[in-house]
């Protein structure tokens, strides 16, 4: 391979003669005439920096370097490899170093050459690099911090910038992400990389006030009320005061603003509780150094040297002599030391950077991206040397090896029931992955056998290659490099910045490089991914590779947007249509001032004016009062006791929550429980489920209870021994005989075939057993086995044992021959396993002593055509699926030896083909073990639901939202759940659709859905990608019509863009529900956002708008508060819009009474005191009417339905308001004048009067439910209004006001302006009643 050297002009000029060592200088022709004779072979061409000419000058001029500088480059490139970078150089005189140094500058060579057997190896390394170089960044900041005591070698320099300054204030540039990254364990990285901070918040410091005000002004009515009050700035267009006009308009912003900034806040105050919890990190140091030097025991020698260098000057061959054994015992490390040191030292999660050391134990949350090191069990210890680990193999091999008695097999300890480093060292722990992708089993991932084995000392040797940042959970393609010993700590091999890659080395058989360096692949298996959670009893060490929003998890996650709800635009388009009427009502009234000739100043003066006369038609009070009623709902949401625990995390759409239409949720953890229980077992002509498992318990006991046998102890039991030890029991019928003995067997192939590993765990003293599998199910069963009496006693690779719990003895020992794990393709796993017979005590060499047996279970779908022919398996898998309940079939078959030697010969010939192993091995597998097995029996596994999930979801569904479930799970999960959960109605045909490929088998499936609308469907991820990317349109449009759609196998971003697709194309609102990480970008992307507090983390509940803690707990939600804040809002709306264009109404009456002219009726005071003291206080009192209480709300959901119409806010029911503006408004200031004068105080007392009246008693008459509250506000206002009316004499004729004349005409005004509305709506109510009236009728 090419060298990476550059060569690159020498910072300084040093003749040959300063060198105390150049009289013996040699010629380099003479050491290498391969280099010397062709020097620009094997520079990259990055590094030919100069032409041929000037390289051969360079040559000429420096053709001779110092035999001491060239029999010590090896030395000091290798012997000193584990000092700081600062060292180089050090233990010599300060002119013999020097020296070395400007030479290796002025050259532009690297002289650091490895030690190699080799004789026709050049000894300059022009072609071929045996050693990579150290890190650049780490040279360059510790020149920088040795000042001028030495140069920076010209080899260290960047090629494009020989003369390059040292860089103290970014010494590190700013990583690619779209480029592969190499991480350094346990060091400081050459690149910078993003903080492992979470963050949910909207803004920041300085995007939020830009961002919240361009929103505000976004909606029309703002902006309107922005430019009304700039007008004002204006003296030929203000009427009244200023602040009428300023003050609104900030008081709004002002509210909208400070609670944008209060939800912000709490999100960061969330998120800061996330970030700040604490993980365990080892910090490495360098052995043998203290703060940066050498420790004081080793620079005493040193210097010691240095002060007798001088009186040995003359013996140049003695001094060369004694600096290589100085050199050499003082700087390379020892096979015996430590290449570092660390502590353990706690971290907040935001401070975790790329390179750090986890140390993560049980249930413990994965901070970031992580590739695994090392996993070991809590009694053992990771230790400081390859001694110091747990020699699992040999504790491993007394246990199975038949050298060893049962009675010793029965005393395990816990520390071997764990997971940990197997034979062939390779490190075991289980991670939950369901906060992740969704899926309930639990993963294996296993450490590399590189690291598994390795020390925690020498991790800082360690160095892993990975890809660019990815949002696939499932792949992942990377290498561990592990450094040879003597290279020391912070020996780093050189990254080139602007390829991100390693510098070359040649490769050598077994992963080891020509250096002495060693590599190892790494793949999905040994990873975790960030808001995974580790599911075994061992420690994991783990270094970060991904961090922050370079994470699976964060990058699969959309960012938070500000949600707007339905209502608001709804407001906005009717705001419109006020203005488009208050600019047509003042160019009519200027108009017809024009017709009577009696225009006097500027008619576009006129029109702004009376445009500023009608602002009160939009009436800015409209935004304030709908953001307080927001508070209140909001209020009422989070202290109701029904449903406690509920969090509001964006109190700006709670009106959404009564618009819901589509409910998107996920399975896991939301619907589910995740956790597995056994419910029934059928064994072909019995069943037993719930109380008949004593049955099953009472014939295990008489099949496994075996009495012992003289002094050998207890007797091992195989499946032929067990019907001999039943036959003895005479009393029982043959038929009850045979049940046994099926009974027995389907309990022995249960406690056989899976992947369980029992372990100890200590638990108030007490020393409990629990079960790691990658699968709940499996977990599910092993512990049923133990319930009705076989239990799991220890399991590992080779083999498992079973103990009787009755006895407590072991009655089953078998030998593991091989696994064939369970994959979503086969959907089946299996085992072969070997059973010891008797007592033995001698190890077995052959497979003829032992019976051989192959046990598997798997899906209906797959096992019904292994197993033998059959009349009941059919009927008894669809009953289970019926009761929800995830069936497993079982089987077996017995091998005999020589079987099984063919089997084992054409297994291993199948797996090593390079072509077509996968298809080779189920060959050989389905020839010669899934054919004719015996069937056992079947096995039905509940998912336990959620508290009261299926009468929620029945509910939901009669109040008619469409519900569709987006998970990650299988497809098998997926139906089971569904149809326990009553998603699936009885009877209901669910039609699936999974792994499809092709267009044309798409388009089928889609004509066949179009003619069965009432049928569910079952889509895998895979195919729903493939409708999205050819069928998008049609797919959609026949989805959103079907009752029920479960998605499986979803990936985060593809339930984000169901949300998202079904928002465009309906219209509709979408609440998304969700309880792990996997769920946020769904959330984020709903209308309505609501996360459950999962048991495994609060991602989902931090990012969601409404948290809650259960399933149930979102009917209440829905059905009652989202009815209340909708109704509630879209009433108060109304009143607020006519109350302002009453007042806009009676303004124009009195500007036609005027001749058209632009003069206020109601001005300063009068006007802000009527939007605020004397109206705002009964008419803000709506938002706790109520037309149904909570009970008749849940009884009859379908009163849900007409909200998701929008008939309470409607185009009908606005033109209705505005009829009733218009004529109210006419009949007051029409009367008003008639009864009084055209313009004077008297008038405008009885009209403001009269306004005041008749607006408090339309709140009277509009409301359904009285609450007290309402009472104190209409009589305290009415009360404030009498008590102001003193104040108000500028405004009033208070004399008039006293007299009777005022009284009569007020209430006359009144009665012919109420009289009429509350009629027409009690004739209304009897004729049309609304649905809240007949349900109260029932």
């Amino acid at each position: 391979m090419s060298s990476s050297t550059h060569y690159s002009k020498p910072n300084a000029q040093s003749p040959p003669a300063e060198d105390s060592d150049s009289d013996l200088d040699i010629d380099l022709q003479e050491l290498d005439p391969i280099t010397t004779s062709n020097p620009s072979n094997g520079l990259a061409p990055a590094a030919s920096r100069r032409s041929h000419e000037e390289i051969r000058a360079h040559q000429e001029r420096k053709g001779h370097i110092a035999l001491r500088n060239l029999r010590m480059g090896g030395l000091r490139g290798t012997g000193a490899r584990h000092r700081r970078y600062g060292e180089l150089g050090r233990g010599r005189d300060g002119e013999d170093s020097g020296a070395h140094d400007d030479q290796g500058g002025d050259g532009g060579w690297n002289t650091d050459n490895s030690a190699t057997n080799e004789d026709d190896a050049p000894l300059l390394q022009g072609s071929k690099r045996r050693r990579s170089r150290p890190s650049l960044d780490a040279y360059r900041s510790t020149v920088s911090r040795m000042g001028s005591r030495f140069r920076m070698p010209s080899f260290l320099q960047s090629p494009s910038r020989p003369e390059e300054a040292d860089d103290d204030e970014n010494p590190e540039g700013e990583h690619d992400p779209a480029s592969s990254r190499i991480v350094a364990v346990g060091g400081s990285q050459a690149a910078k990389f993003p903080p492992n901070a979470v963050s949910n918040a909207k803004y920041t410091p300085w995007s939020f006030l830009p961002v919240t005000l361009y929103n505000e002004f976004s909606f029309f009515f703002n902006m309107y009320f922005l430019l009304v009050a700039l007008s004002q700035a204006i003296p030929a267009l203000r009427i009244g005061y200023l602040s009428t006009y300023i003050v609104p308009l900030v008081f709004v912003l002002a509210i909208t603003l400070g609670k944008e900034a209060f939800d912000d806040i709490d999100r960061r105050r969330r998120d800061n509780e996330a970030n700040s919890e604490g993980y365990t990190v080892l910090r490495f140091d360098a052995a043998g150094y203290d703060n940066g030097g050498m420790s004081s025991r080793r620079r005493a020698p040193q210097s010691a040297r240095k002060a007798s260098k001088k009186s040995r000057r003359r013996d140049r061959l003695g001094d060369i002599r004694e600096e290589e054994e100085a050199v050499e015992s003082d700087g390379i490390l020892s096979p015996s030391e430590p290449s570092a040191t660390y502590v353990e030292v706690v971290k907040k999660s935001r401070d975790l950077r790329v390179g750090d050391v986890l140390k993560l134990g049980k249930d413990q949350r994965v901070p970031a991206d992580v590739v695994i090191l090392q996993s070991y069990t809590h009694d053992s210890s990771a230790g400081d040397g390859a001694d110091d680990q747990p020699d699992v193999t040999n504790e491993t091999e007394d246990l199975l090896g038949d050298s060893v008695s049962t009675s010793r097999v029965e005393q395990t300890s816990p520390a071997e029931n764990a997971p940990s480093a197997g034979g062939d060292g390779i490190g075991e722990t289980f991670i939950r992955t369901d906060q992740l992708d969704g899926e309930t089993d639990w993963k294996l991932r296993l450490g590399s056998p590189l690291t598994q084995s390795l020390a925690v000392s020498e991790f800082v040797r360690l160095r892993v290659t990975a890809g660019k940042p990815d949002k696939k959970v499932n792949e992942f393609i990377g290498t561990v490099e592990l450094e040879p010993k003597s290279h020391g700590w912070g020996s780093r091999q050189s990254i080139d910045k602007s390829q991100g890659a390693l510098s070359n080395v040649t490769e050598g058989a077994d992963g080891e490089n020509s250096d002495g360096s060693k590599t190892a692949s790494l793949s999905i298996d040994n990873t975790a991914w960030a808001n995974t959670v580790l599911a075994s009893n061992a420690v994991t060490l783990a270094v970060i590779v991904y961090t922050g929003s370079q994470t699976r998890s964060a990058l699969s996650t959309s960012q938070s947007r500000s949600k707007t709800g339905l209502l608001e635009y709804e407001i906005n388009s009717l705001v419109k249509i006020l203005c488009a009427l208050t600019v047509t009502l003042s160019i009519v009234l200027v108009a017809f001032e024009a017709v009577g000739h009696t225009v006097t100043g500027k008619w576009y003066v006129k029109i702004v004016r009376f445009l500023v006369l009608f602002s009160t038609i939009v009436p800015i009070s409209l935004r304030v009062n709908l953001d307080m009623g927001k508070s209140v709902y909001s209020w009422y949401i989070q202290r109701d006791k029904g449903i406690e625990g509920t969090v509001v995390r964006t109190s700006t759409i709670p009106e959404e929550l009564g618009r819901i239409e589509y409910l998107l949720s996920d399975k896991t953890g939301t619907l589910t429980q995740n956790e597995m229980e056994m419910k029934k077992i059928h064994v072909g002509t019995v069943s037993y489920a719930n109380d008949a498992m004593d049955e099953v318990a009472s014939y295990i006991k008489q099949g496994f209870s075996i009495p012992t046998s003289g002094n050998n102890g207890a007797t091992l039991i195989t499946p032929s021994s067990t019907y001999v030890a039943t036959a003895t029991n005479a009393t029982a019928t043959r038929t009850r005989r045979e049940i046994g003995s099926r009974v027995r067997d389907v309990v022995l192939a249960l406690a056989l075939c899976h992947n369980v590993t029992p372990t100890m765990d200590e638990e108030n003293g007490e020393t409990v057993t629990t079960y790691q599998a990658s699968s709940p199910d499996e977990i599910a069963i092993v512990k049923w086995t133990e319930a009705v009496g076989l239990r799991l006693l220890h399991r590992d690779r080779k083999g498992m044992l079973l103990q009787s719990v009755d006895t407590g003895r072991s009655v089953v020992r078998v030998k593991i021959l091989d696994i064939f794990p369970f994959t979503s393709e086969g959907k089946r796993m299996g085992v072969i396993v070997q059973f010891y017979e008797g007592n033995e005590s001698t190890p077995r060499s052959d497979l003829e002593a032992g019976e051989i047996w192959f046990y598997q279970k798997g899906a209906d779908t797959v096992m019904g055509n292994i197993v033998a022919a059959n009349d009941w398996l059919d009927e008894e898998t669809a009953n289970m699926a019926r009761e929800g309940l995830r069936t497993l079939v079982v089987g077996r078959k017995r091998l005999s030896a020589q079987q099984y030697k063919e089997f084992a010969a054409k297994h291993r010939e199948a797996s090593i083909e390079i072509q077509g192993r996968d298809a080779g091995i189920a060959r050989v597998v389905s020839q010669y073990l899934e054919r004719d097995l015996e069937l056992l029996g079947v096995t039905g596994v509940e998912d336990k639901l959620q508290k009261d999930v299926k009468a929620s979801l029945e509910l939901l569904r009669n109040a008619g939202i469409k519900i569709w479930m987006l998970t990650g799970d299988k497809v098998e999960t997926a139906r089971c759940v569904a149809v326990s959960s009553k998603l699936v109605a009885r009877g209901q045909y669910v039609h699936t659709v999974a792994q499809l490929k092709r267009k044309d088998n798409a388009q089928d499936h889609l004509d066949f859905l179009h003619s069965k609308l009432d049928a569910c469907l079952l889509i895998d991820g895979e195919s729903l990608a493939l409708f999205l990317r050819y069928f998008r349109d049609d797919f959609i449009s026949l989805a959103v019509r079907l009752p029920t759609v479960v998605a499986c196998r979803c990936s985060p971003t593809q339930k984000a863009d169901v949300a998202k697709l079904i928002r465009e194309y309906t219209k509709k609102r979408v609440c998304c529900i969700g309880d792990g990480g996997n769920d946020v970008s769904m959330i984020q992307a709903a209308d309505v956002g609501v996360g459950i507090v999962g048991k495994e983390g609060r991602q989902a509940s931090l990012a969601a708008d409404f948290s809650i803690e259960q399933f149930c707990h979102l009917t209440k939600l829905l059905v009652w508060h989202g009815r209340n804040s909708y109704k509630r809002s879209a009433k108060l709306a109304q009143f607020v819009i006519h109350r302002g264009l009453i007042v806009a109404v009676c303004q124009t009456m009195y500007s036609i009474a005027l001749k058209f002219e632009p003069e206020g009726l109601y001005i300063d005071w009068l006007m802000v005191g009527y939007a605020t003291v004397y109206t705002m206080a009964p008419v803000f009192s709506l938002v706790l009417d109520r037309d149904v209480d909570e009970d008749l709300a849940n009884l009859y959901p379908e009163l849900y339905k007409e909200l998701t119409s929008g008939a309470s806010l409607s185009y009908r029911t606005f033109f209705m308001w505005v009829g009733v503006s218009i004529y109210q408004g006419c009949i007051i200031q029409g009367l008003s004048q008639i009864l009084t004068e055209v313009e004077g105080n008297r008038m405008v007392a009885v009209s403001f009067t009269c306004v005041v009246v008749n607006e408090l008693c339309m709140v009277a008459m509009e409301i359904t439910t009285w609450h007290w509250v309402m009472v104190v506000c209409l009589v305290g206002t009415s009360l404030a209004y009498v008590a102001s009316v003193p104040f108000l004499g500028g405004y009033f004729d208070l004399g008039y006001m006293m007299t009777l004349g005022f009284y009569w005409r007020v209430a006359a005004i009144c009665a012919v302006s109420l009289i009429p509305w509350y009629a027409g709506k009690l004739i209304r109510r009897r004729i049309k009643p609304p649905s809240y009236r007949k349900v109260q009728g029932i």
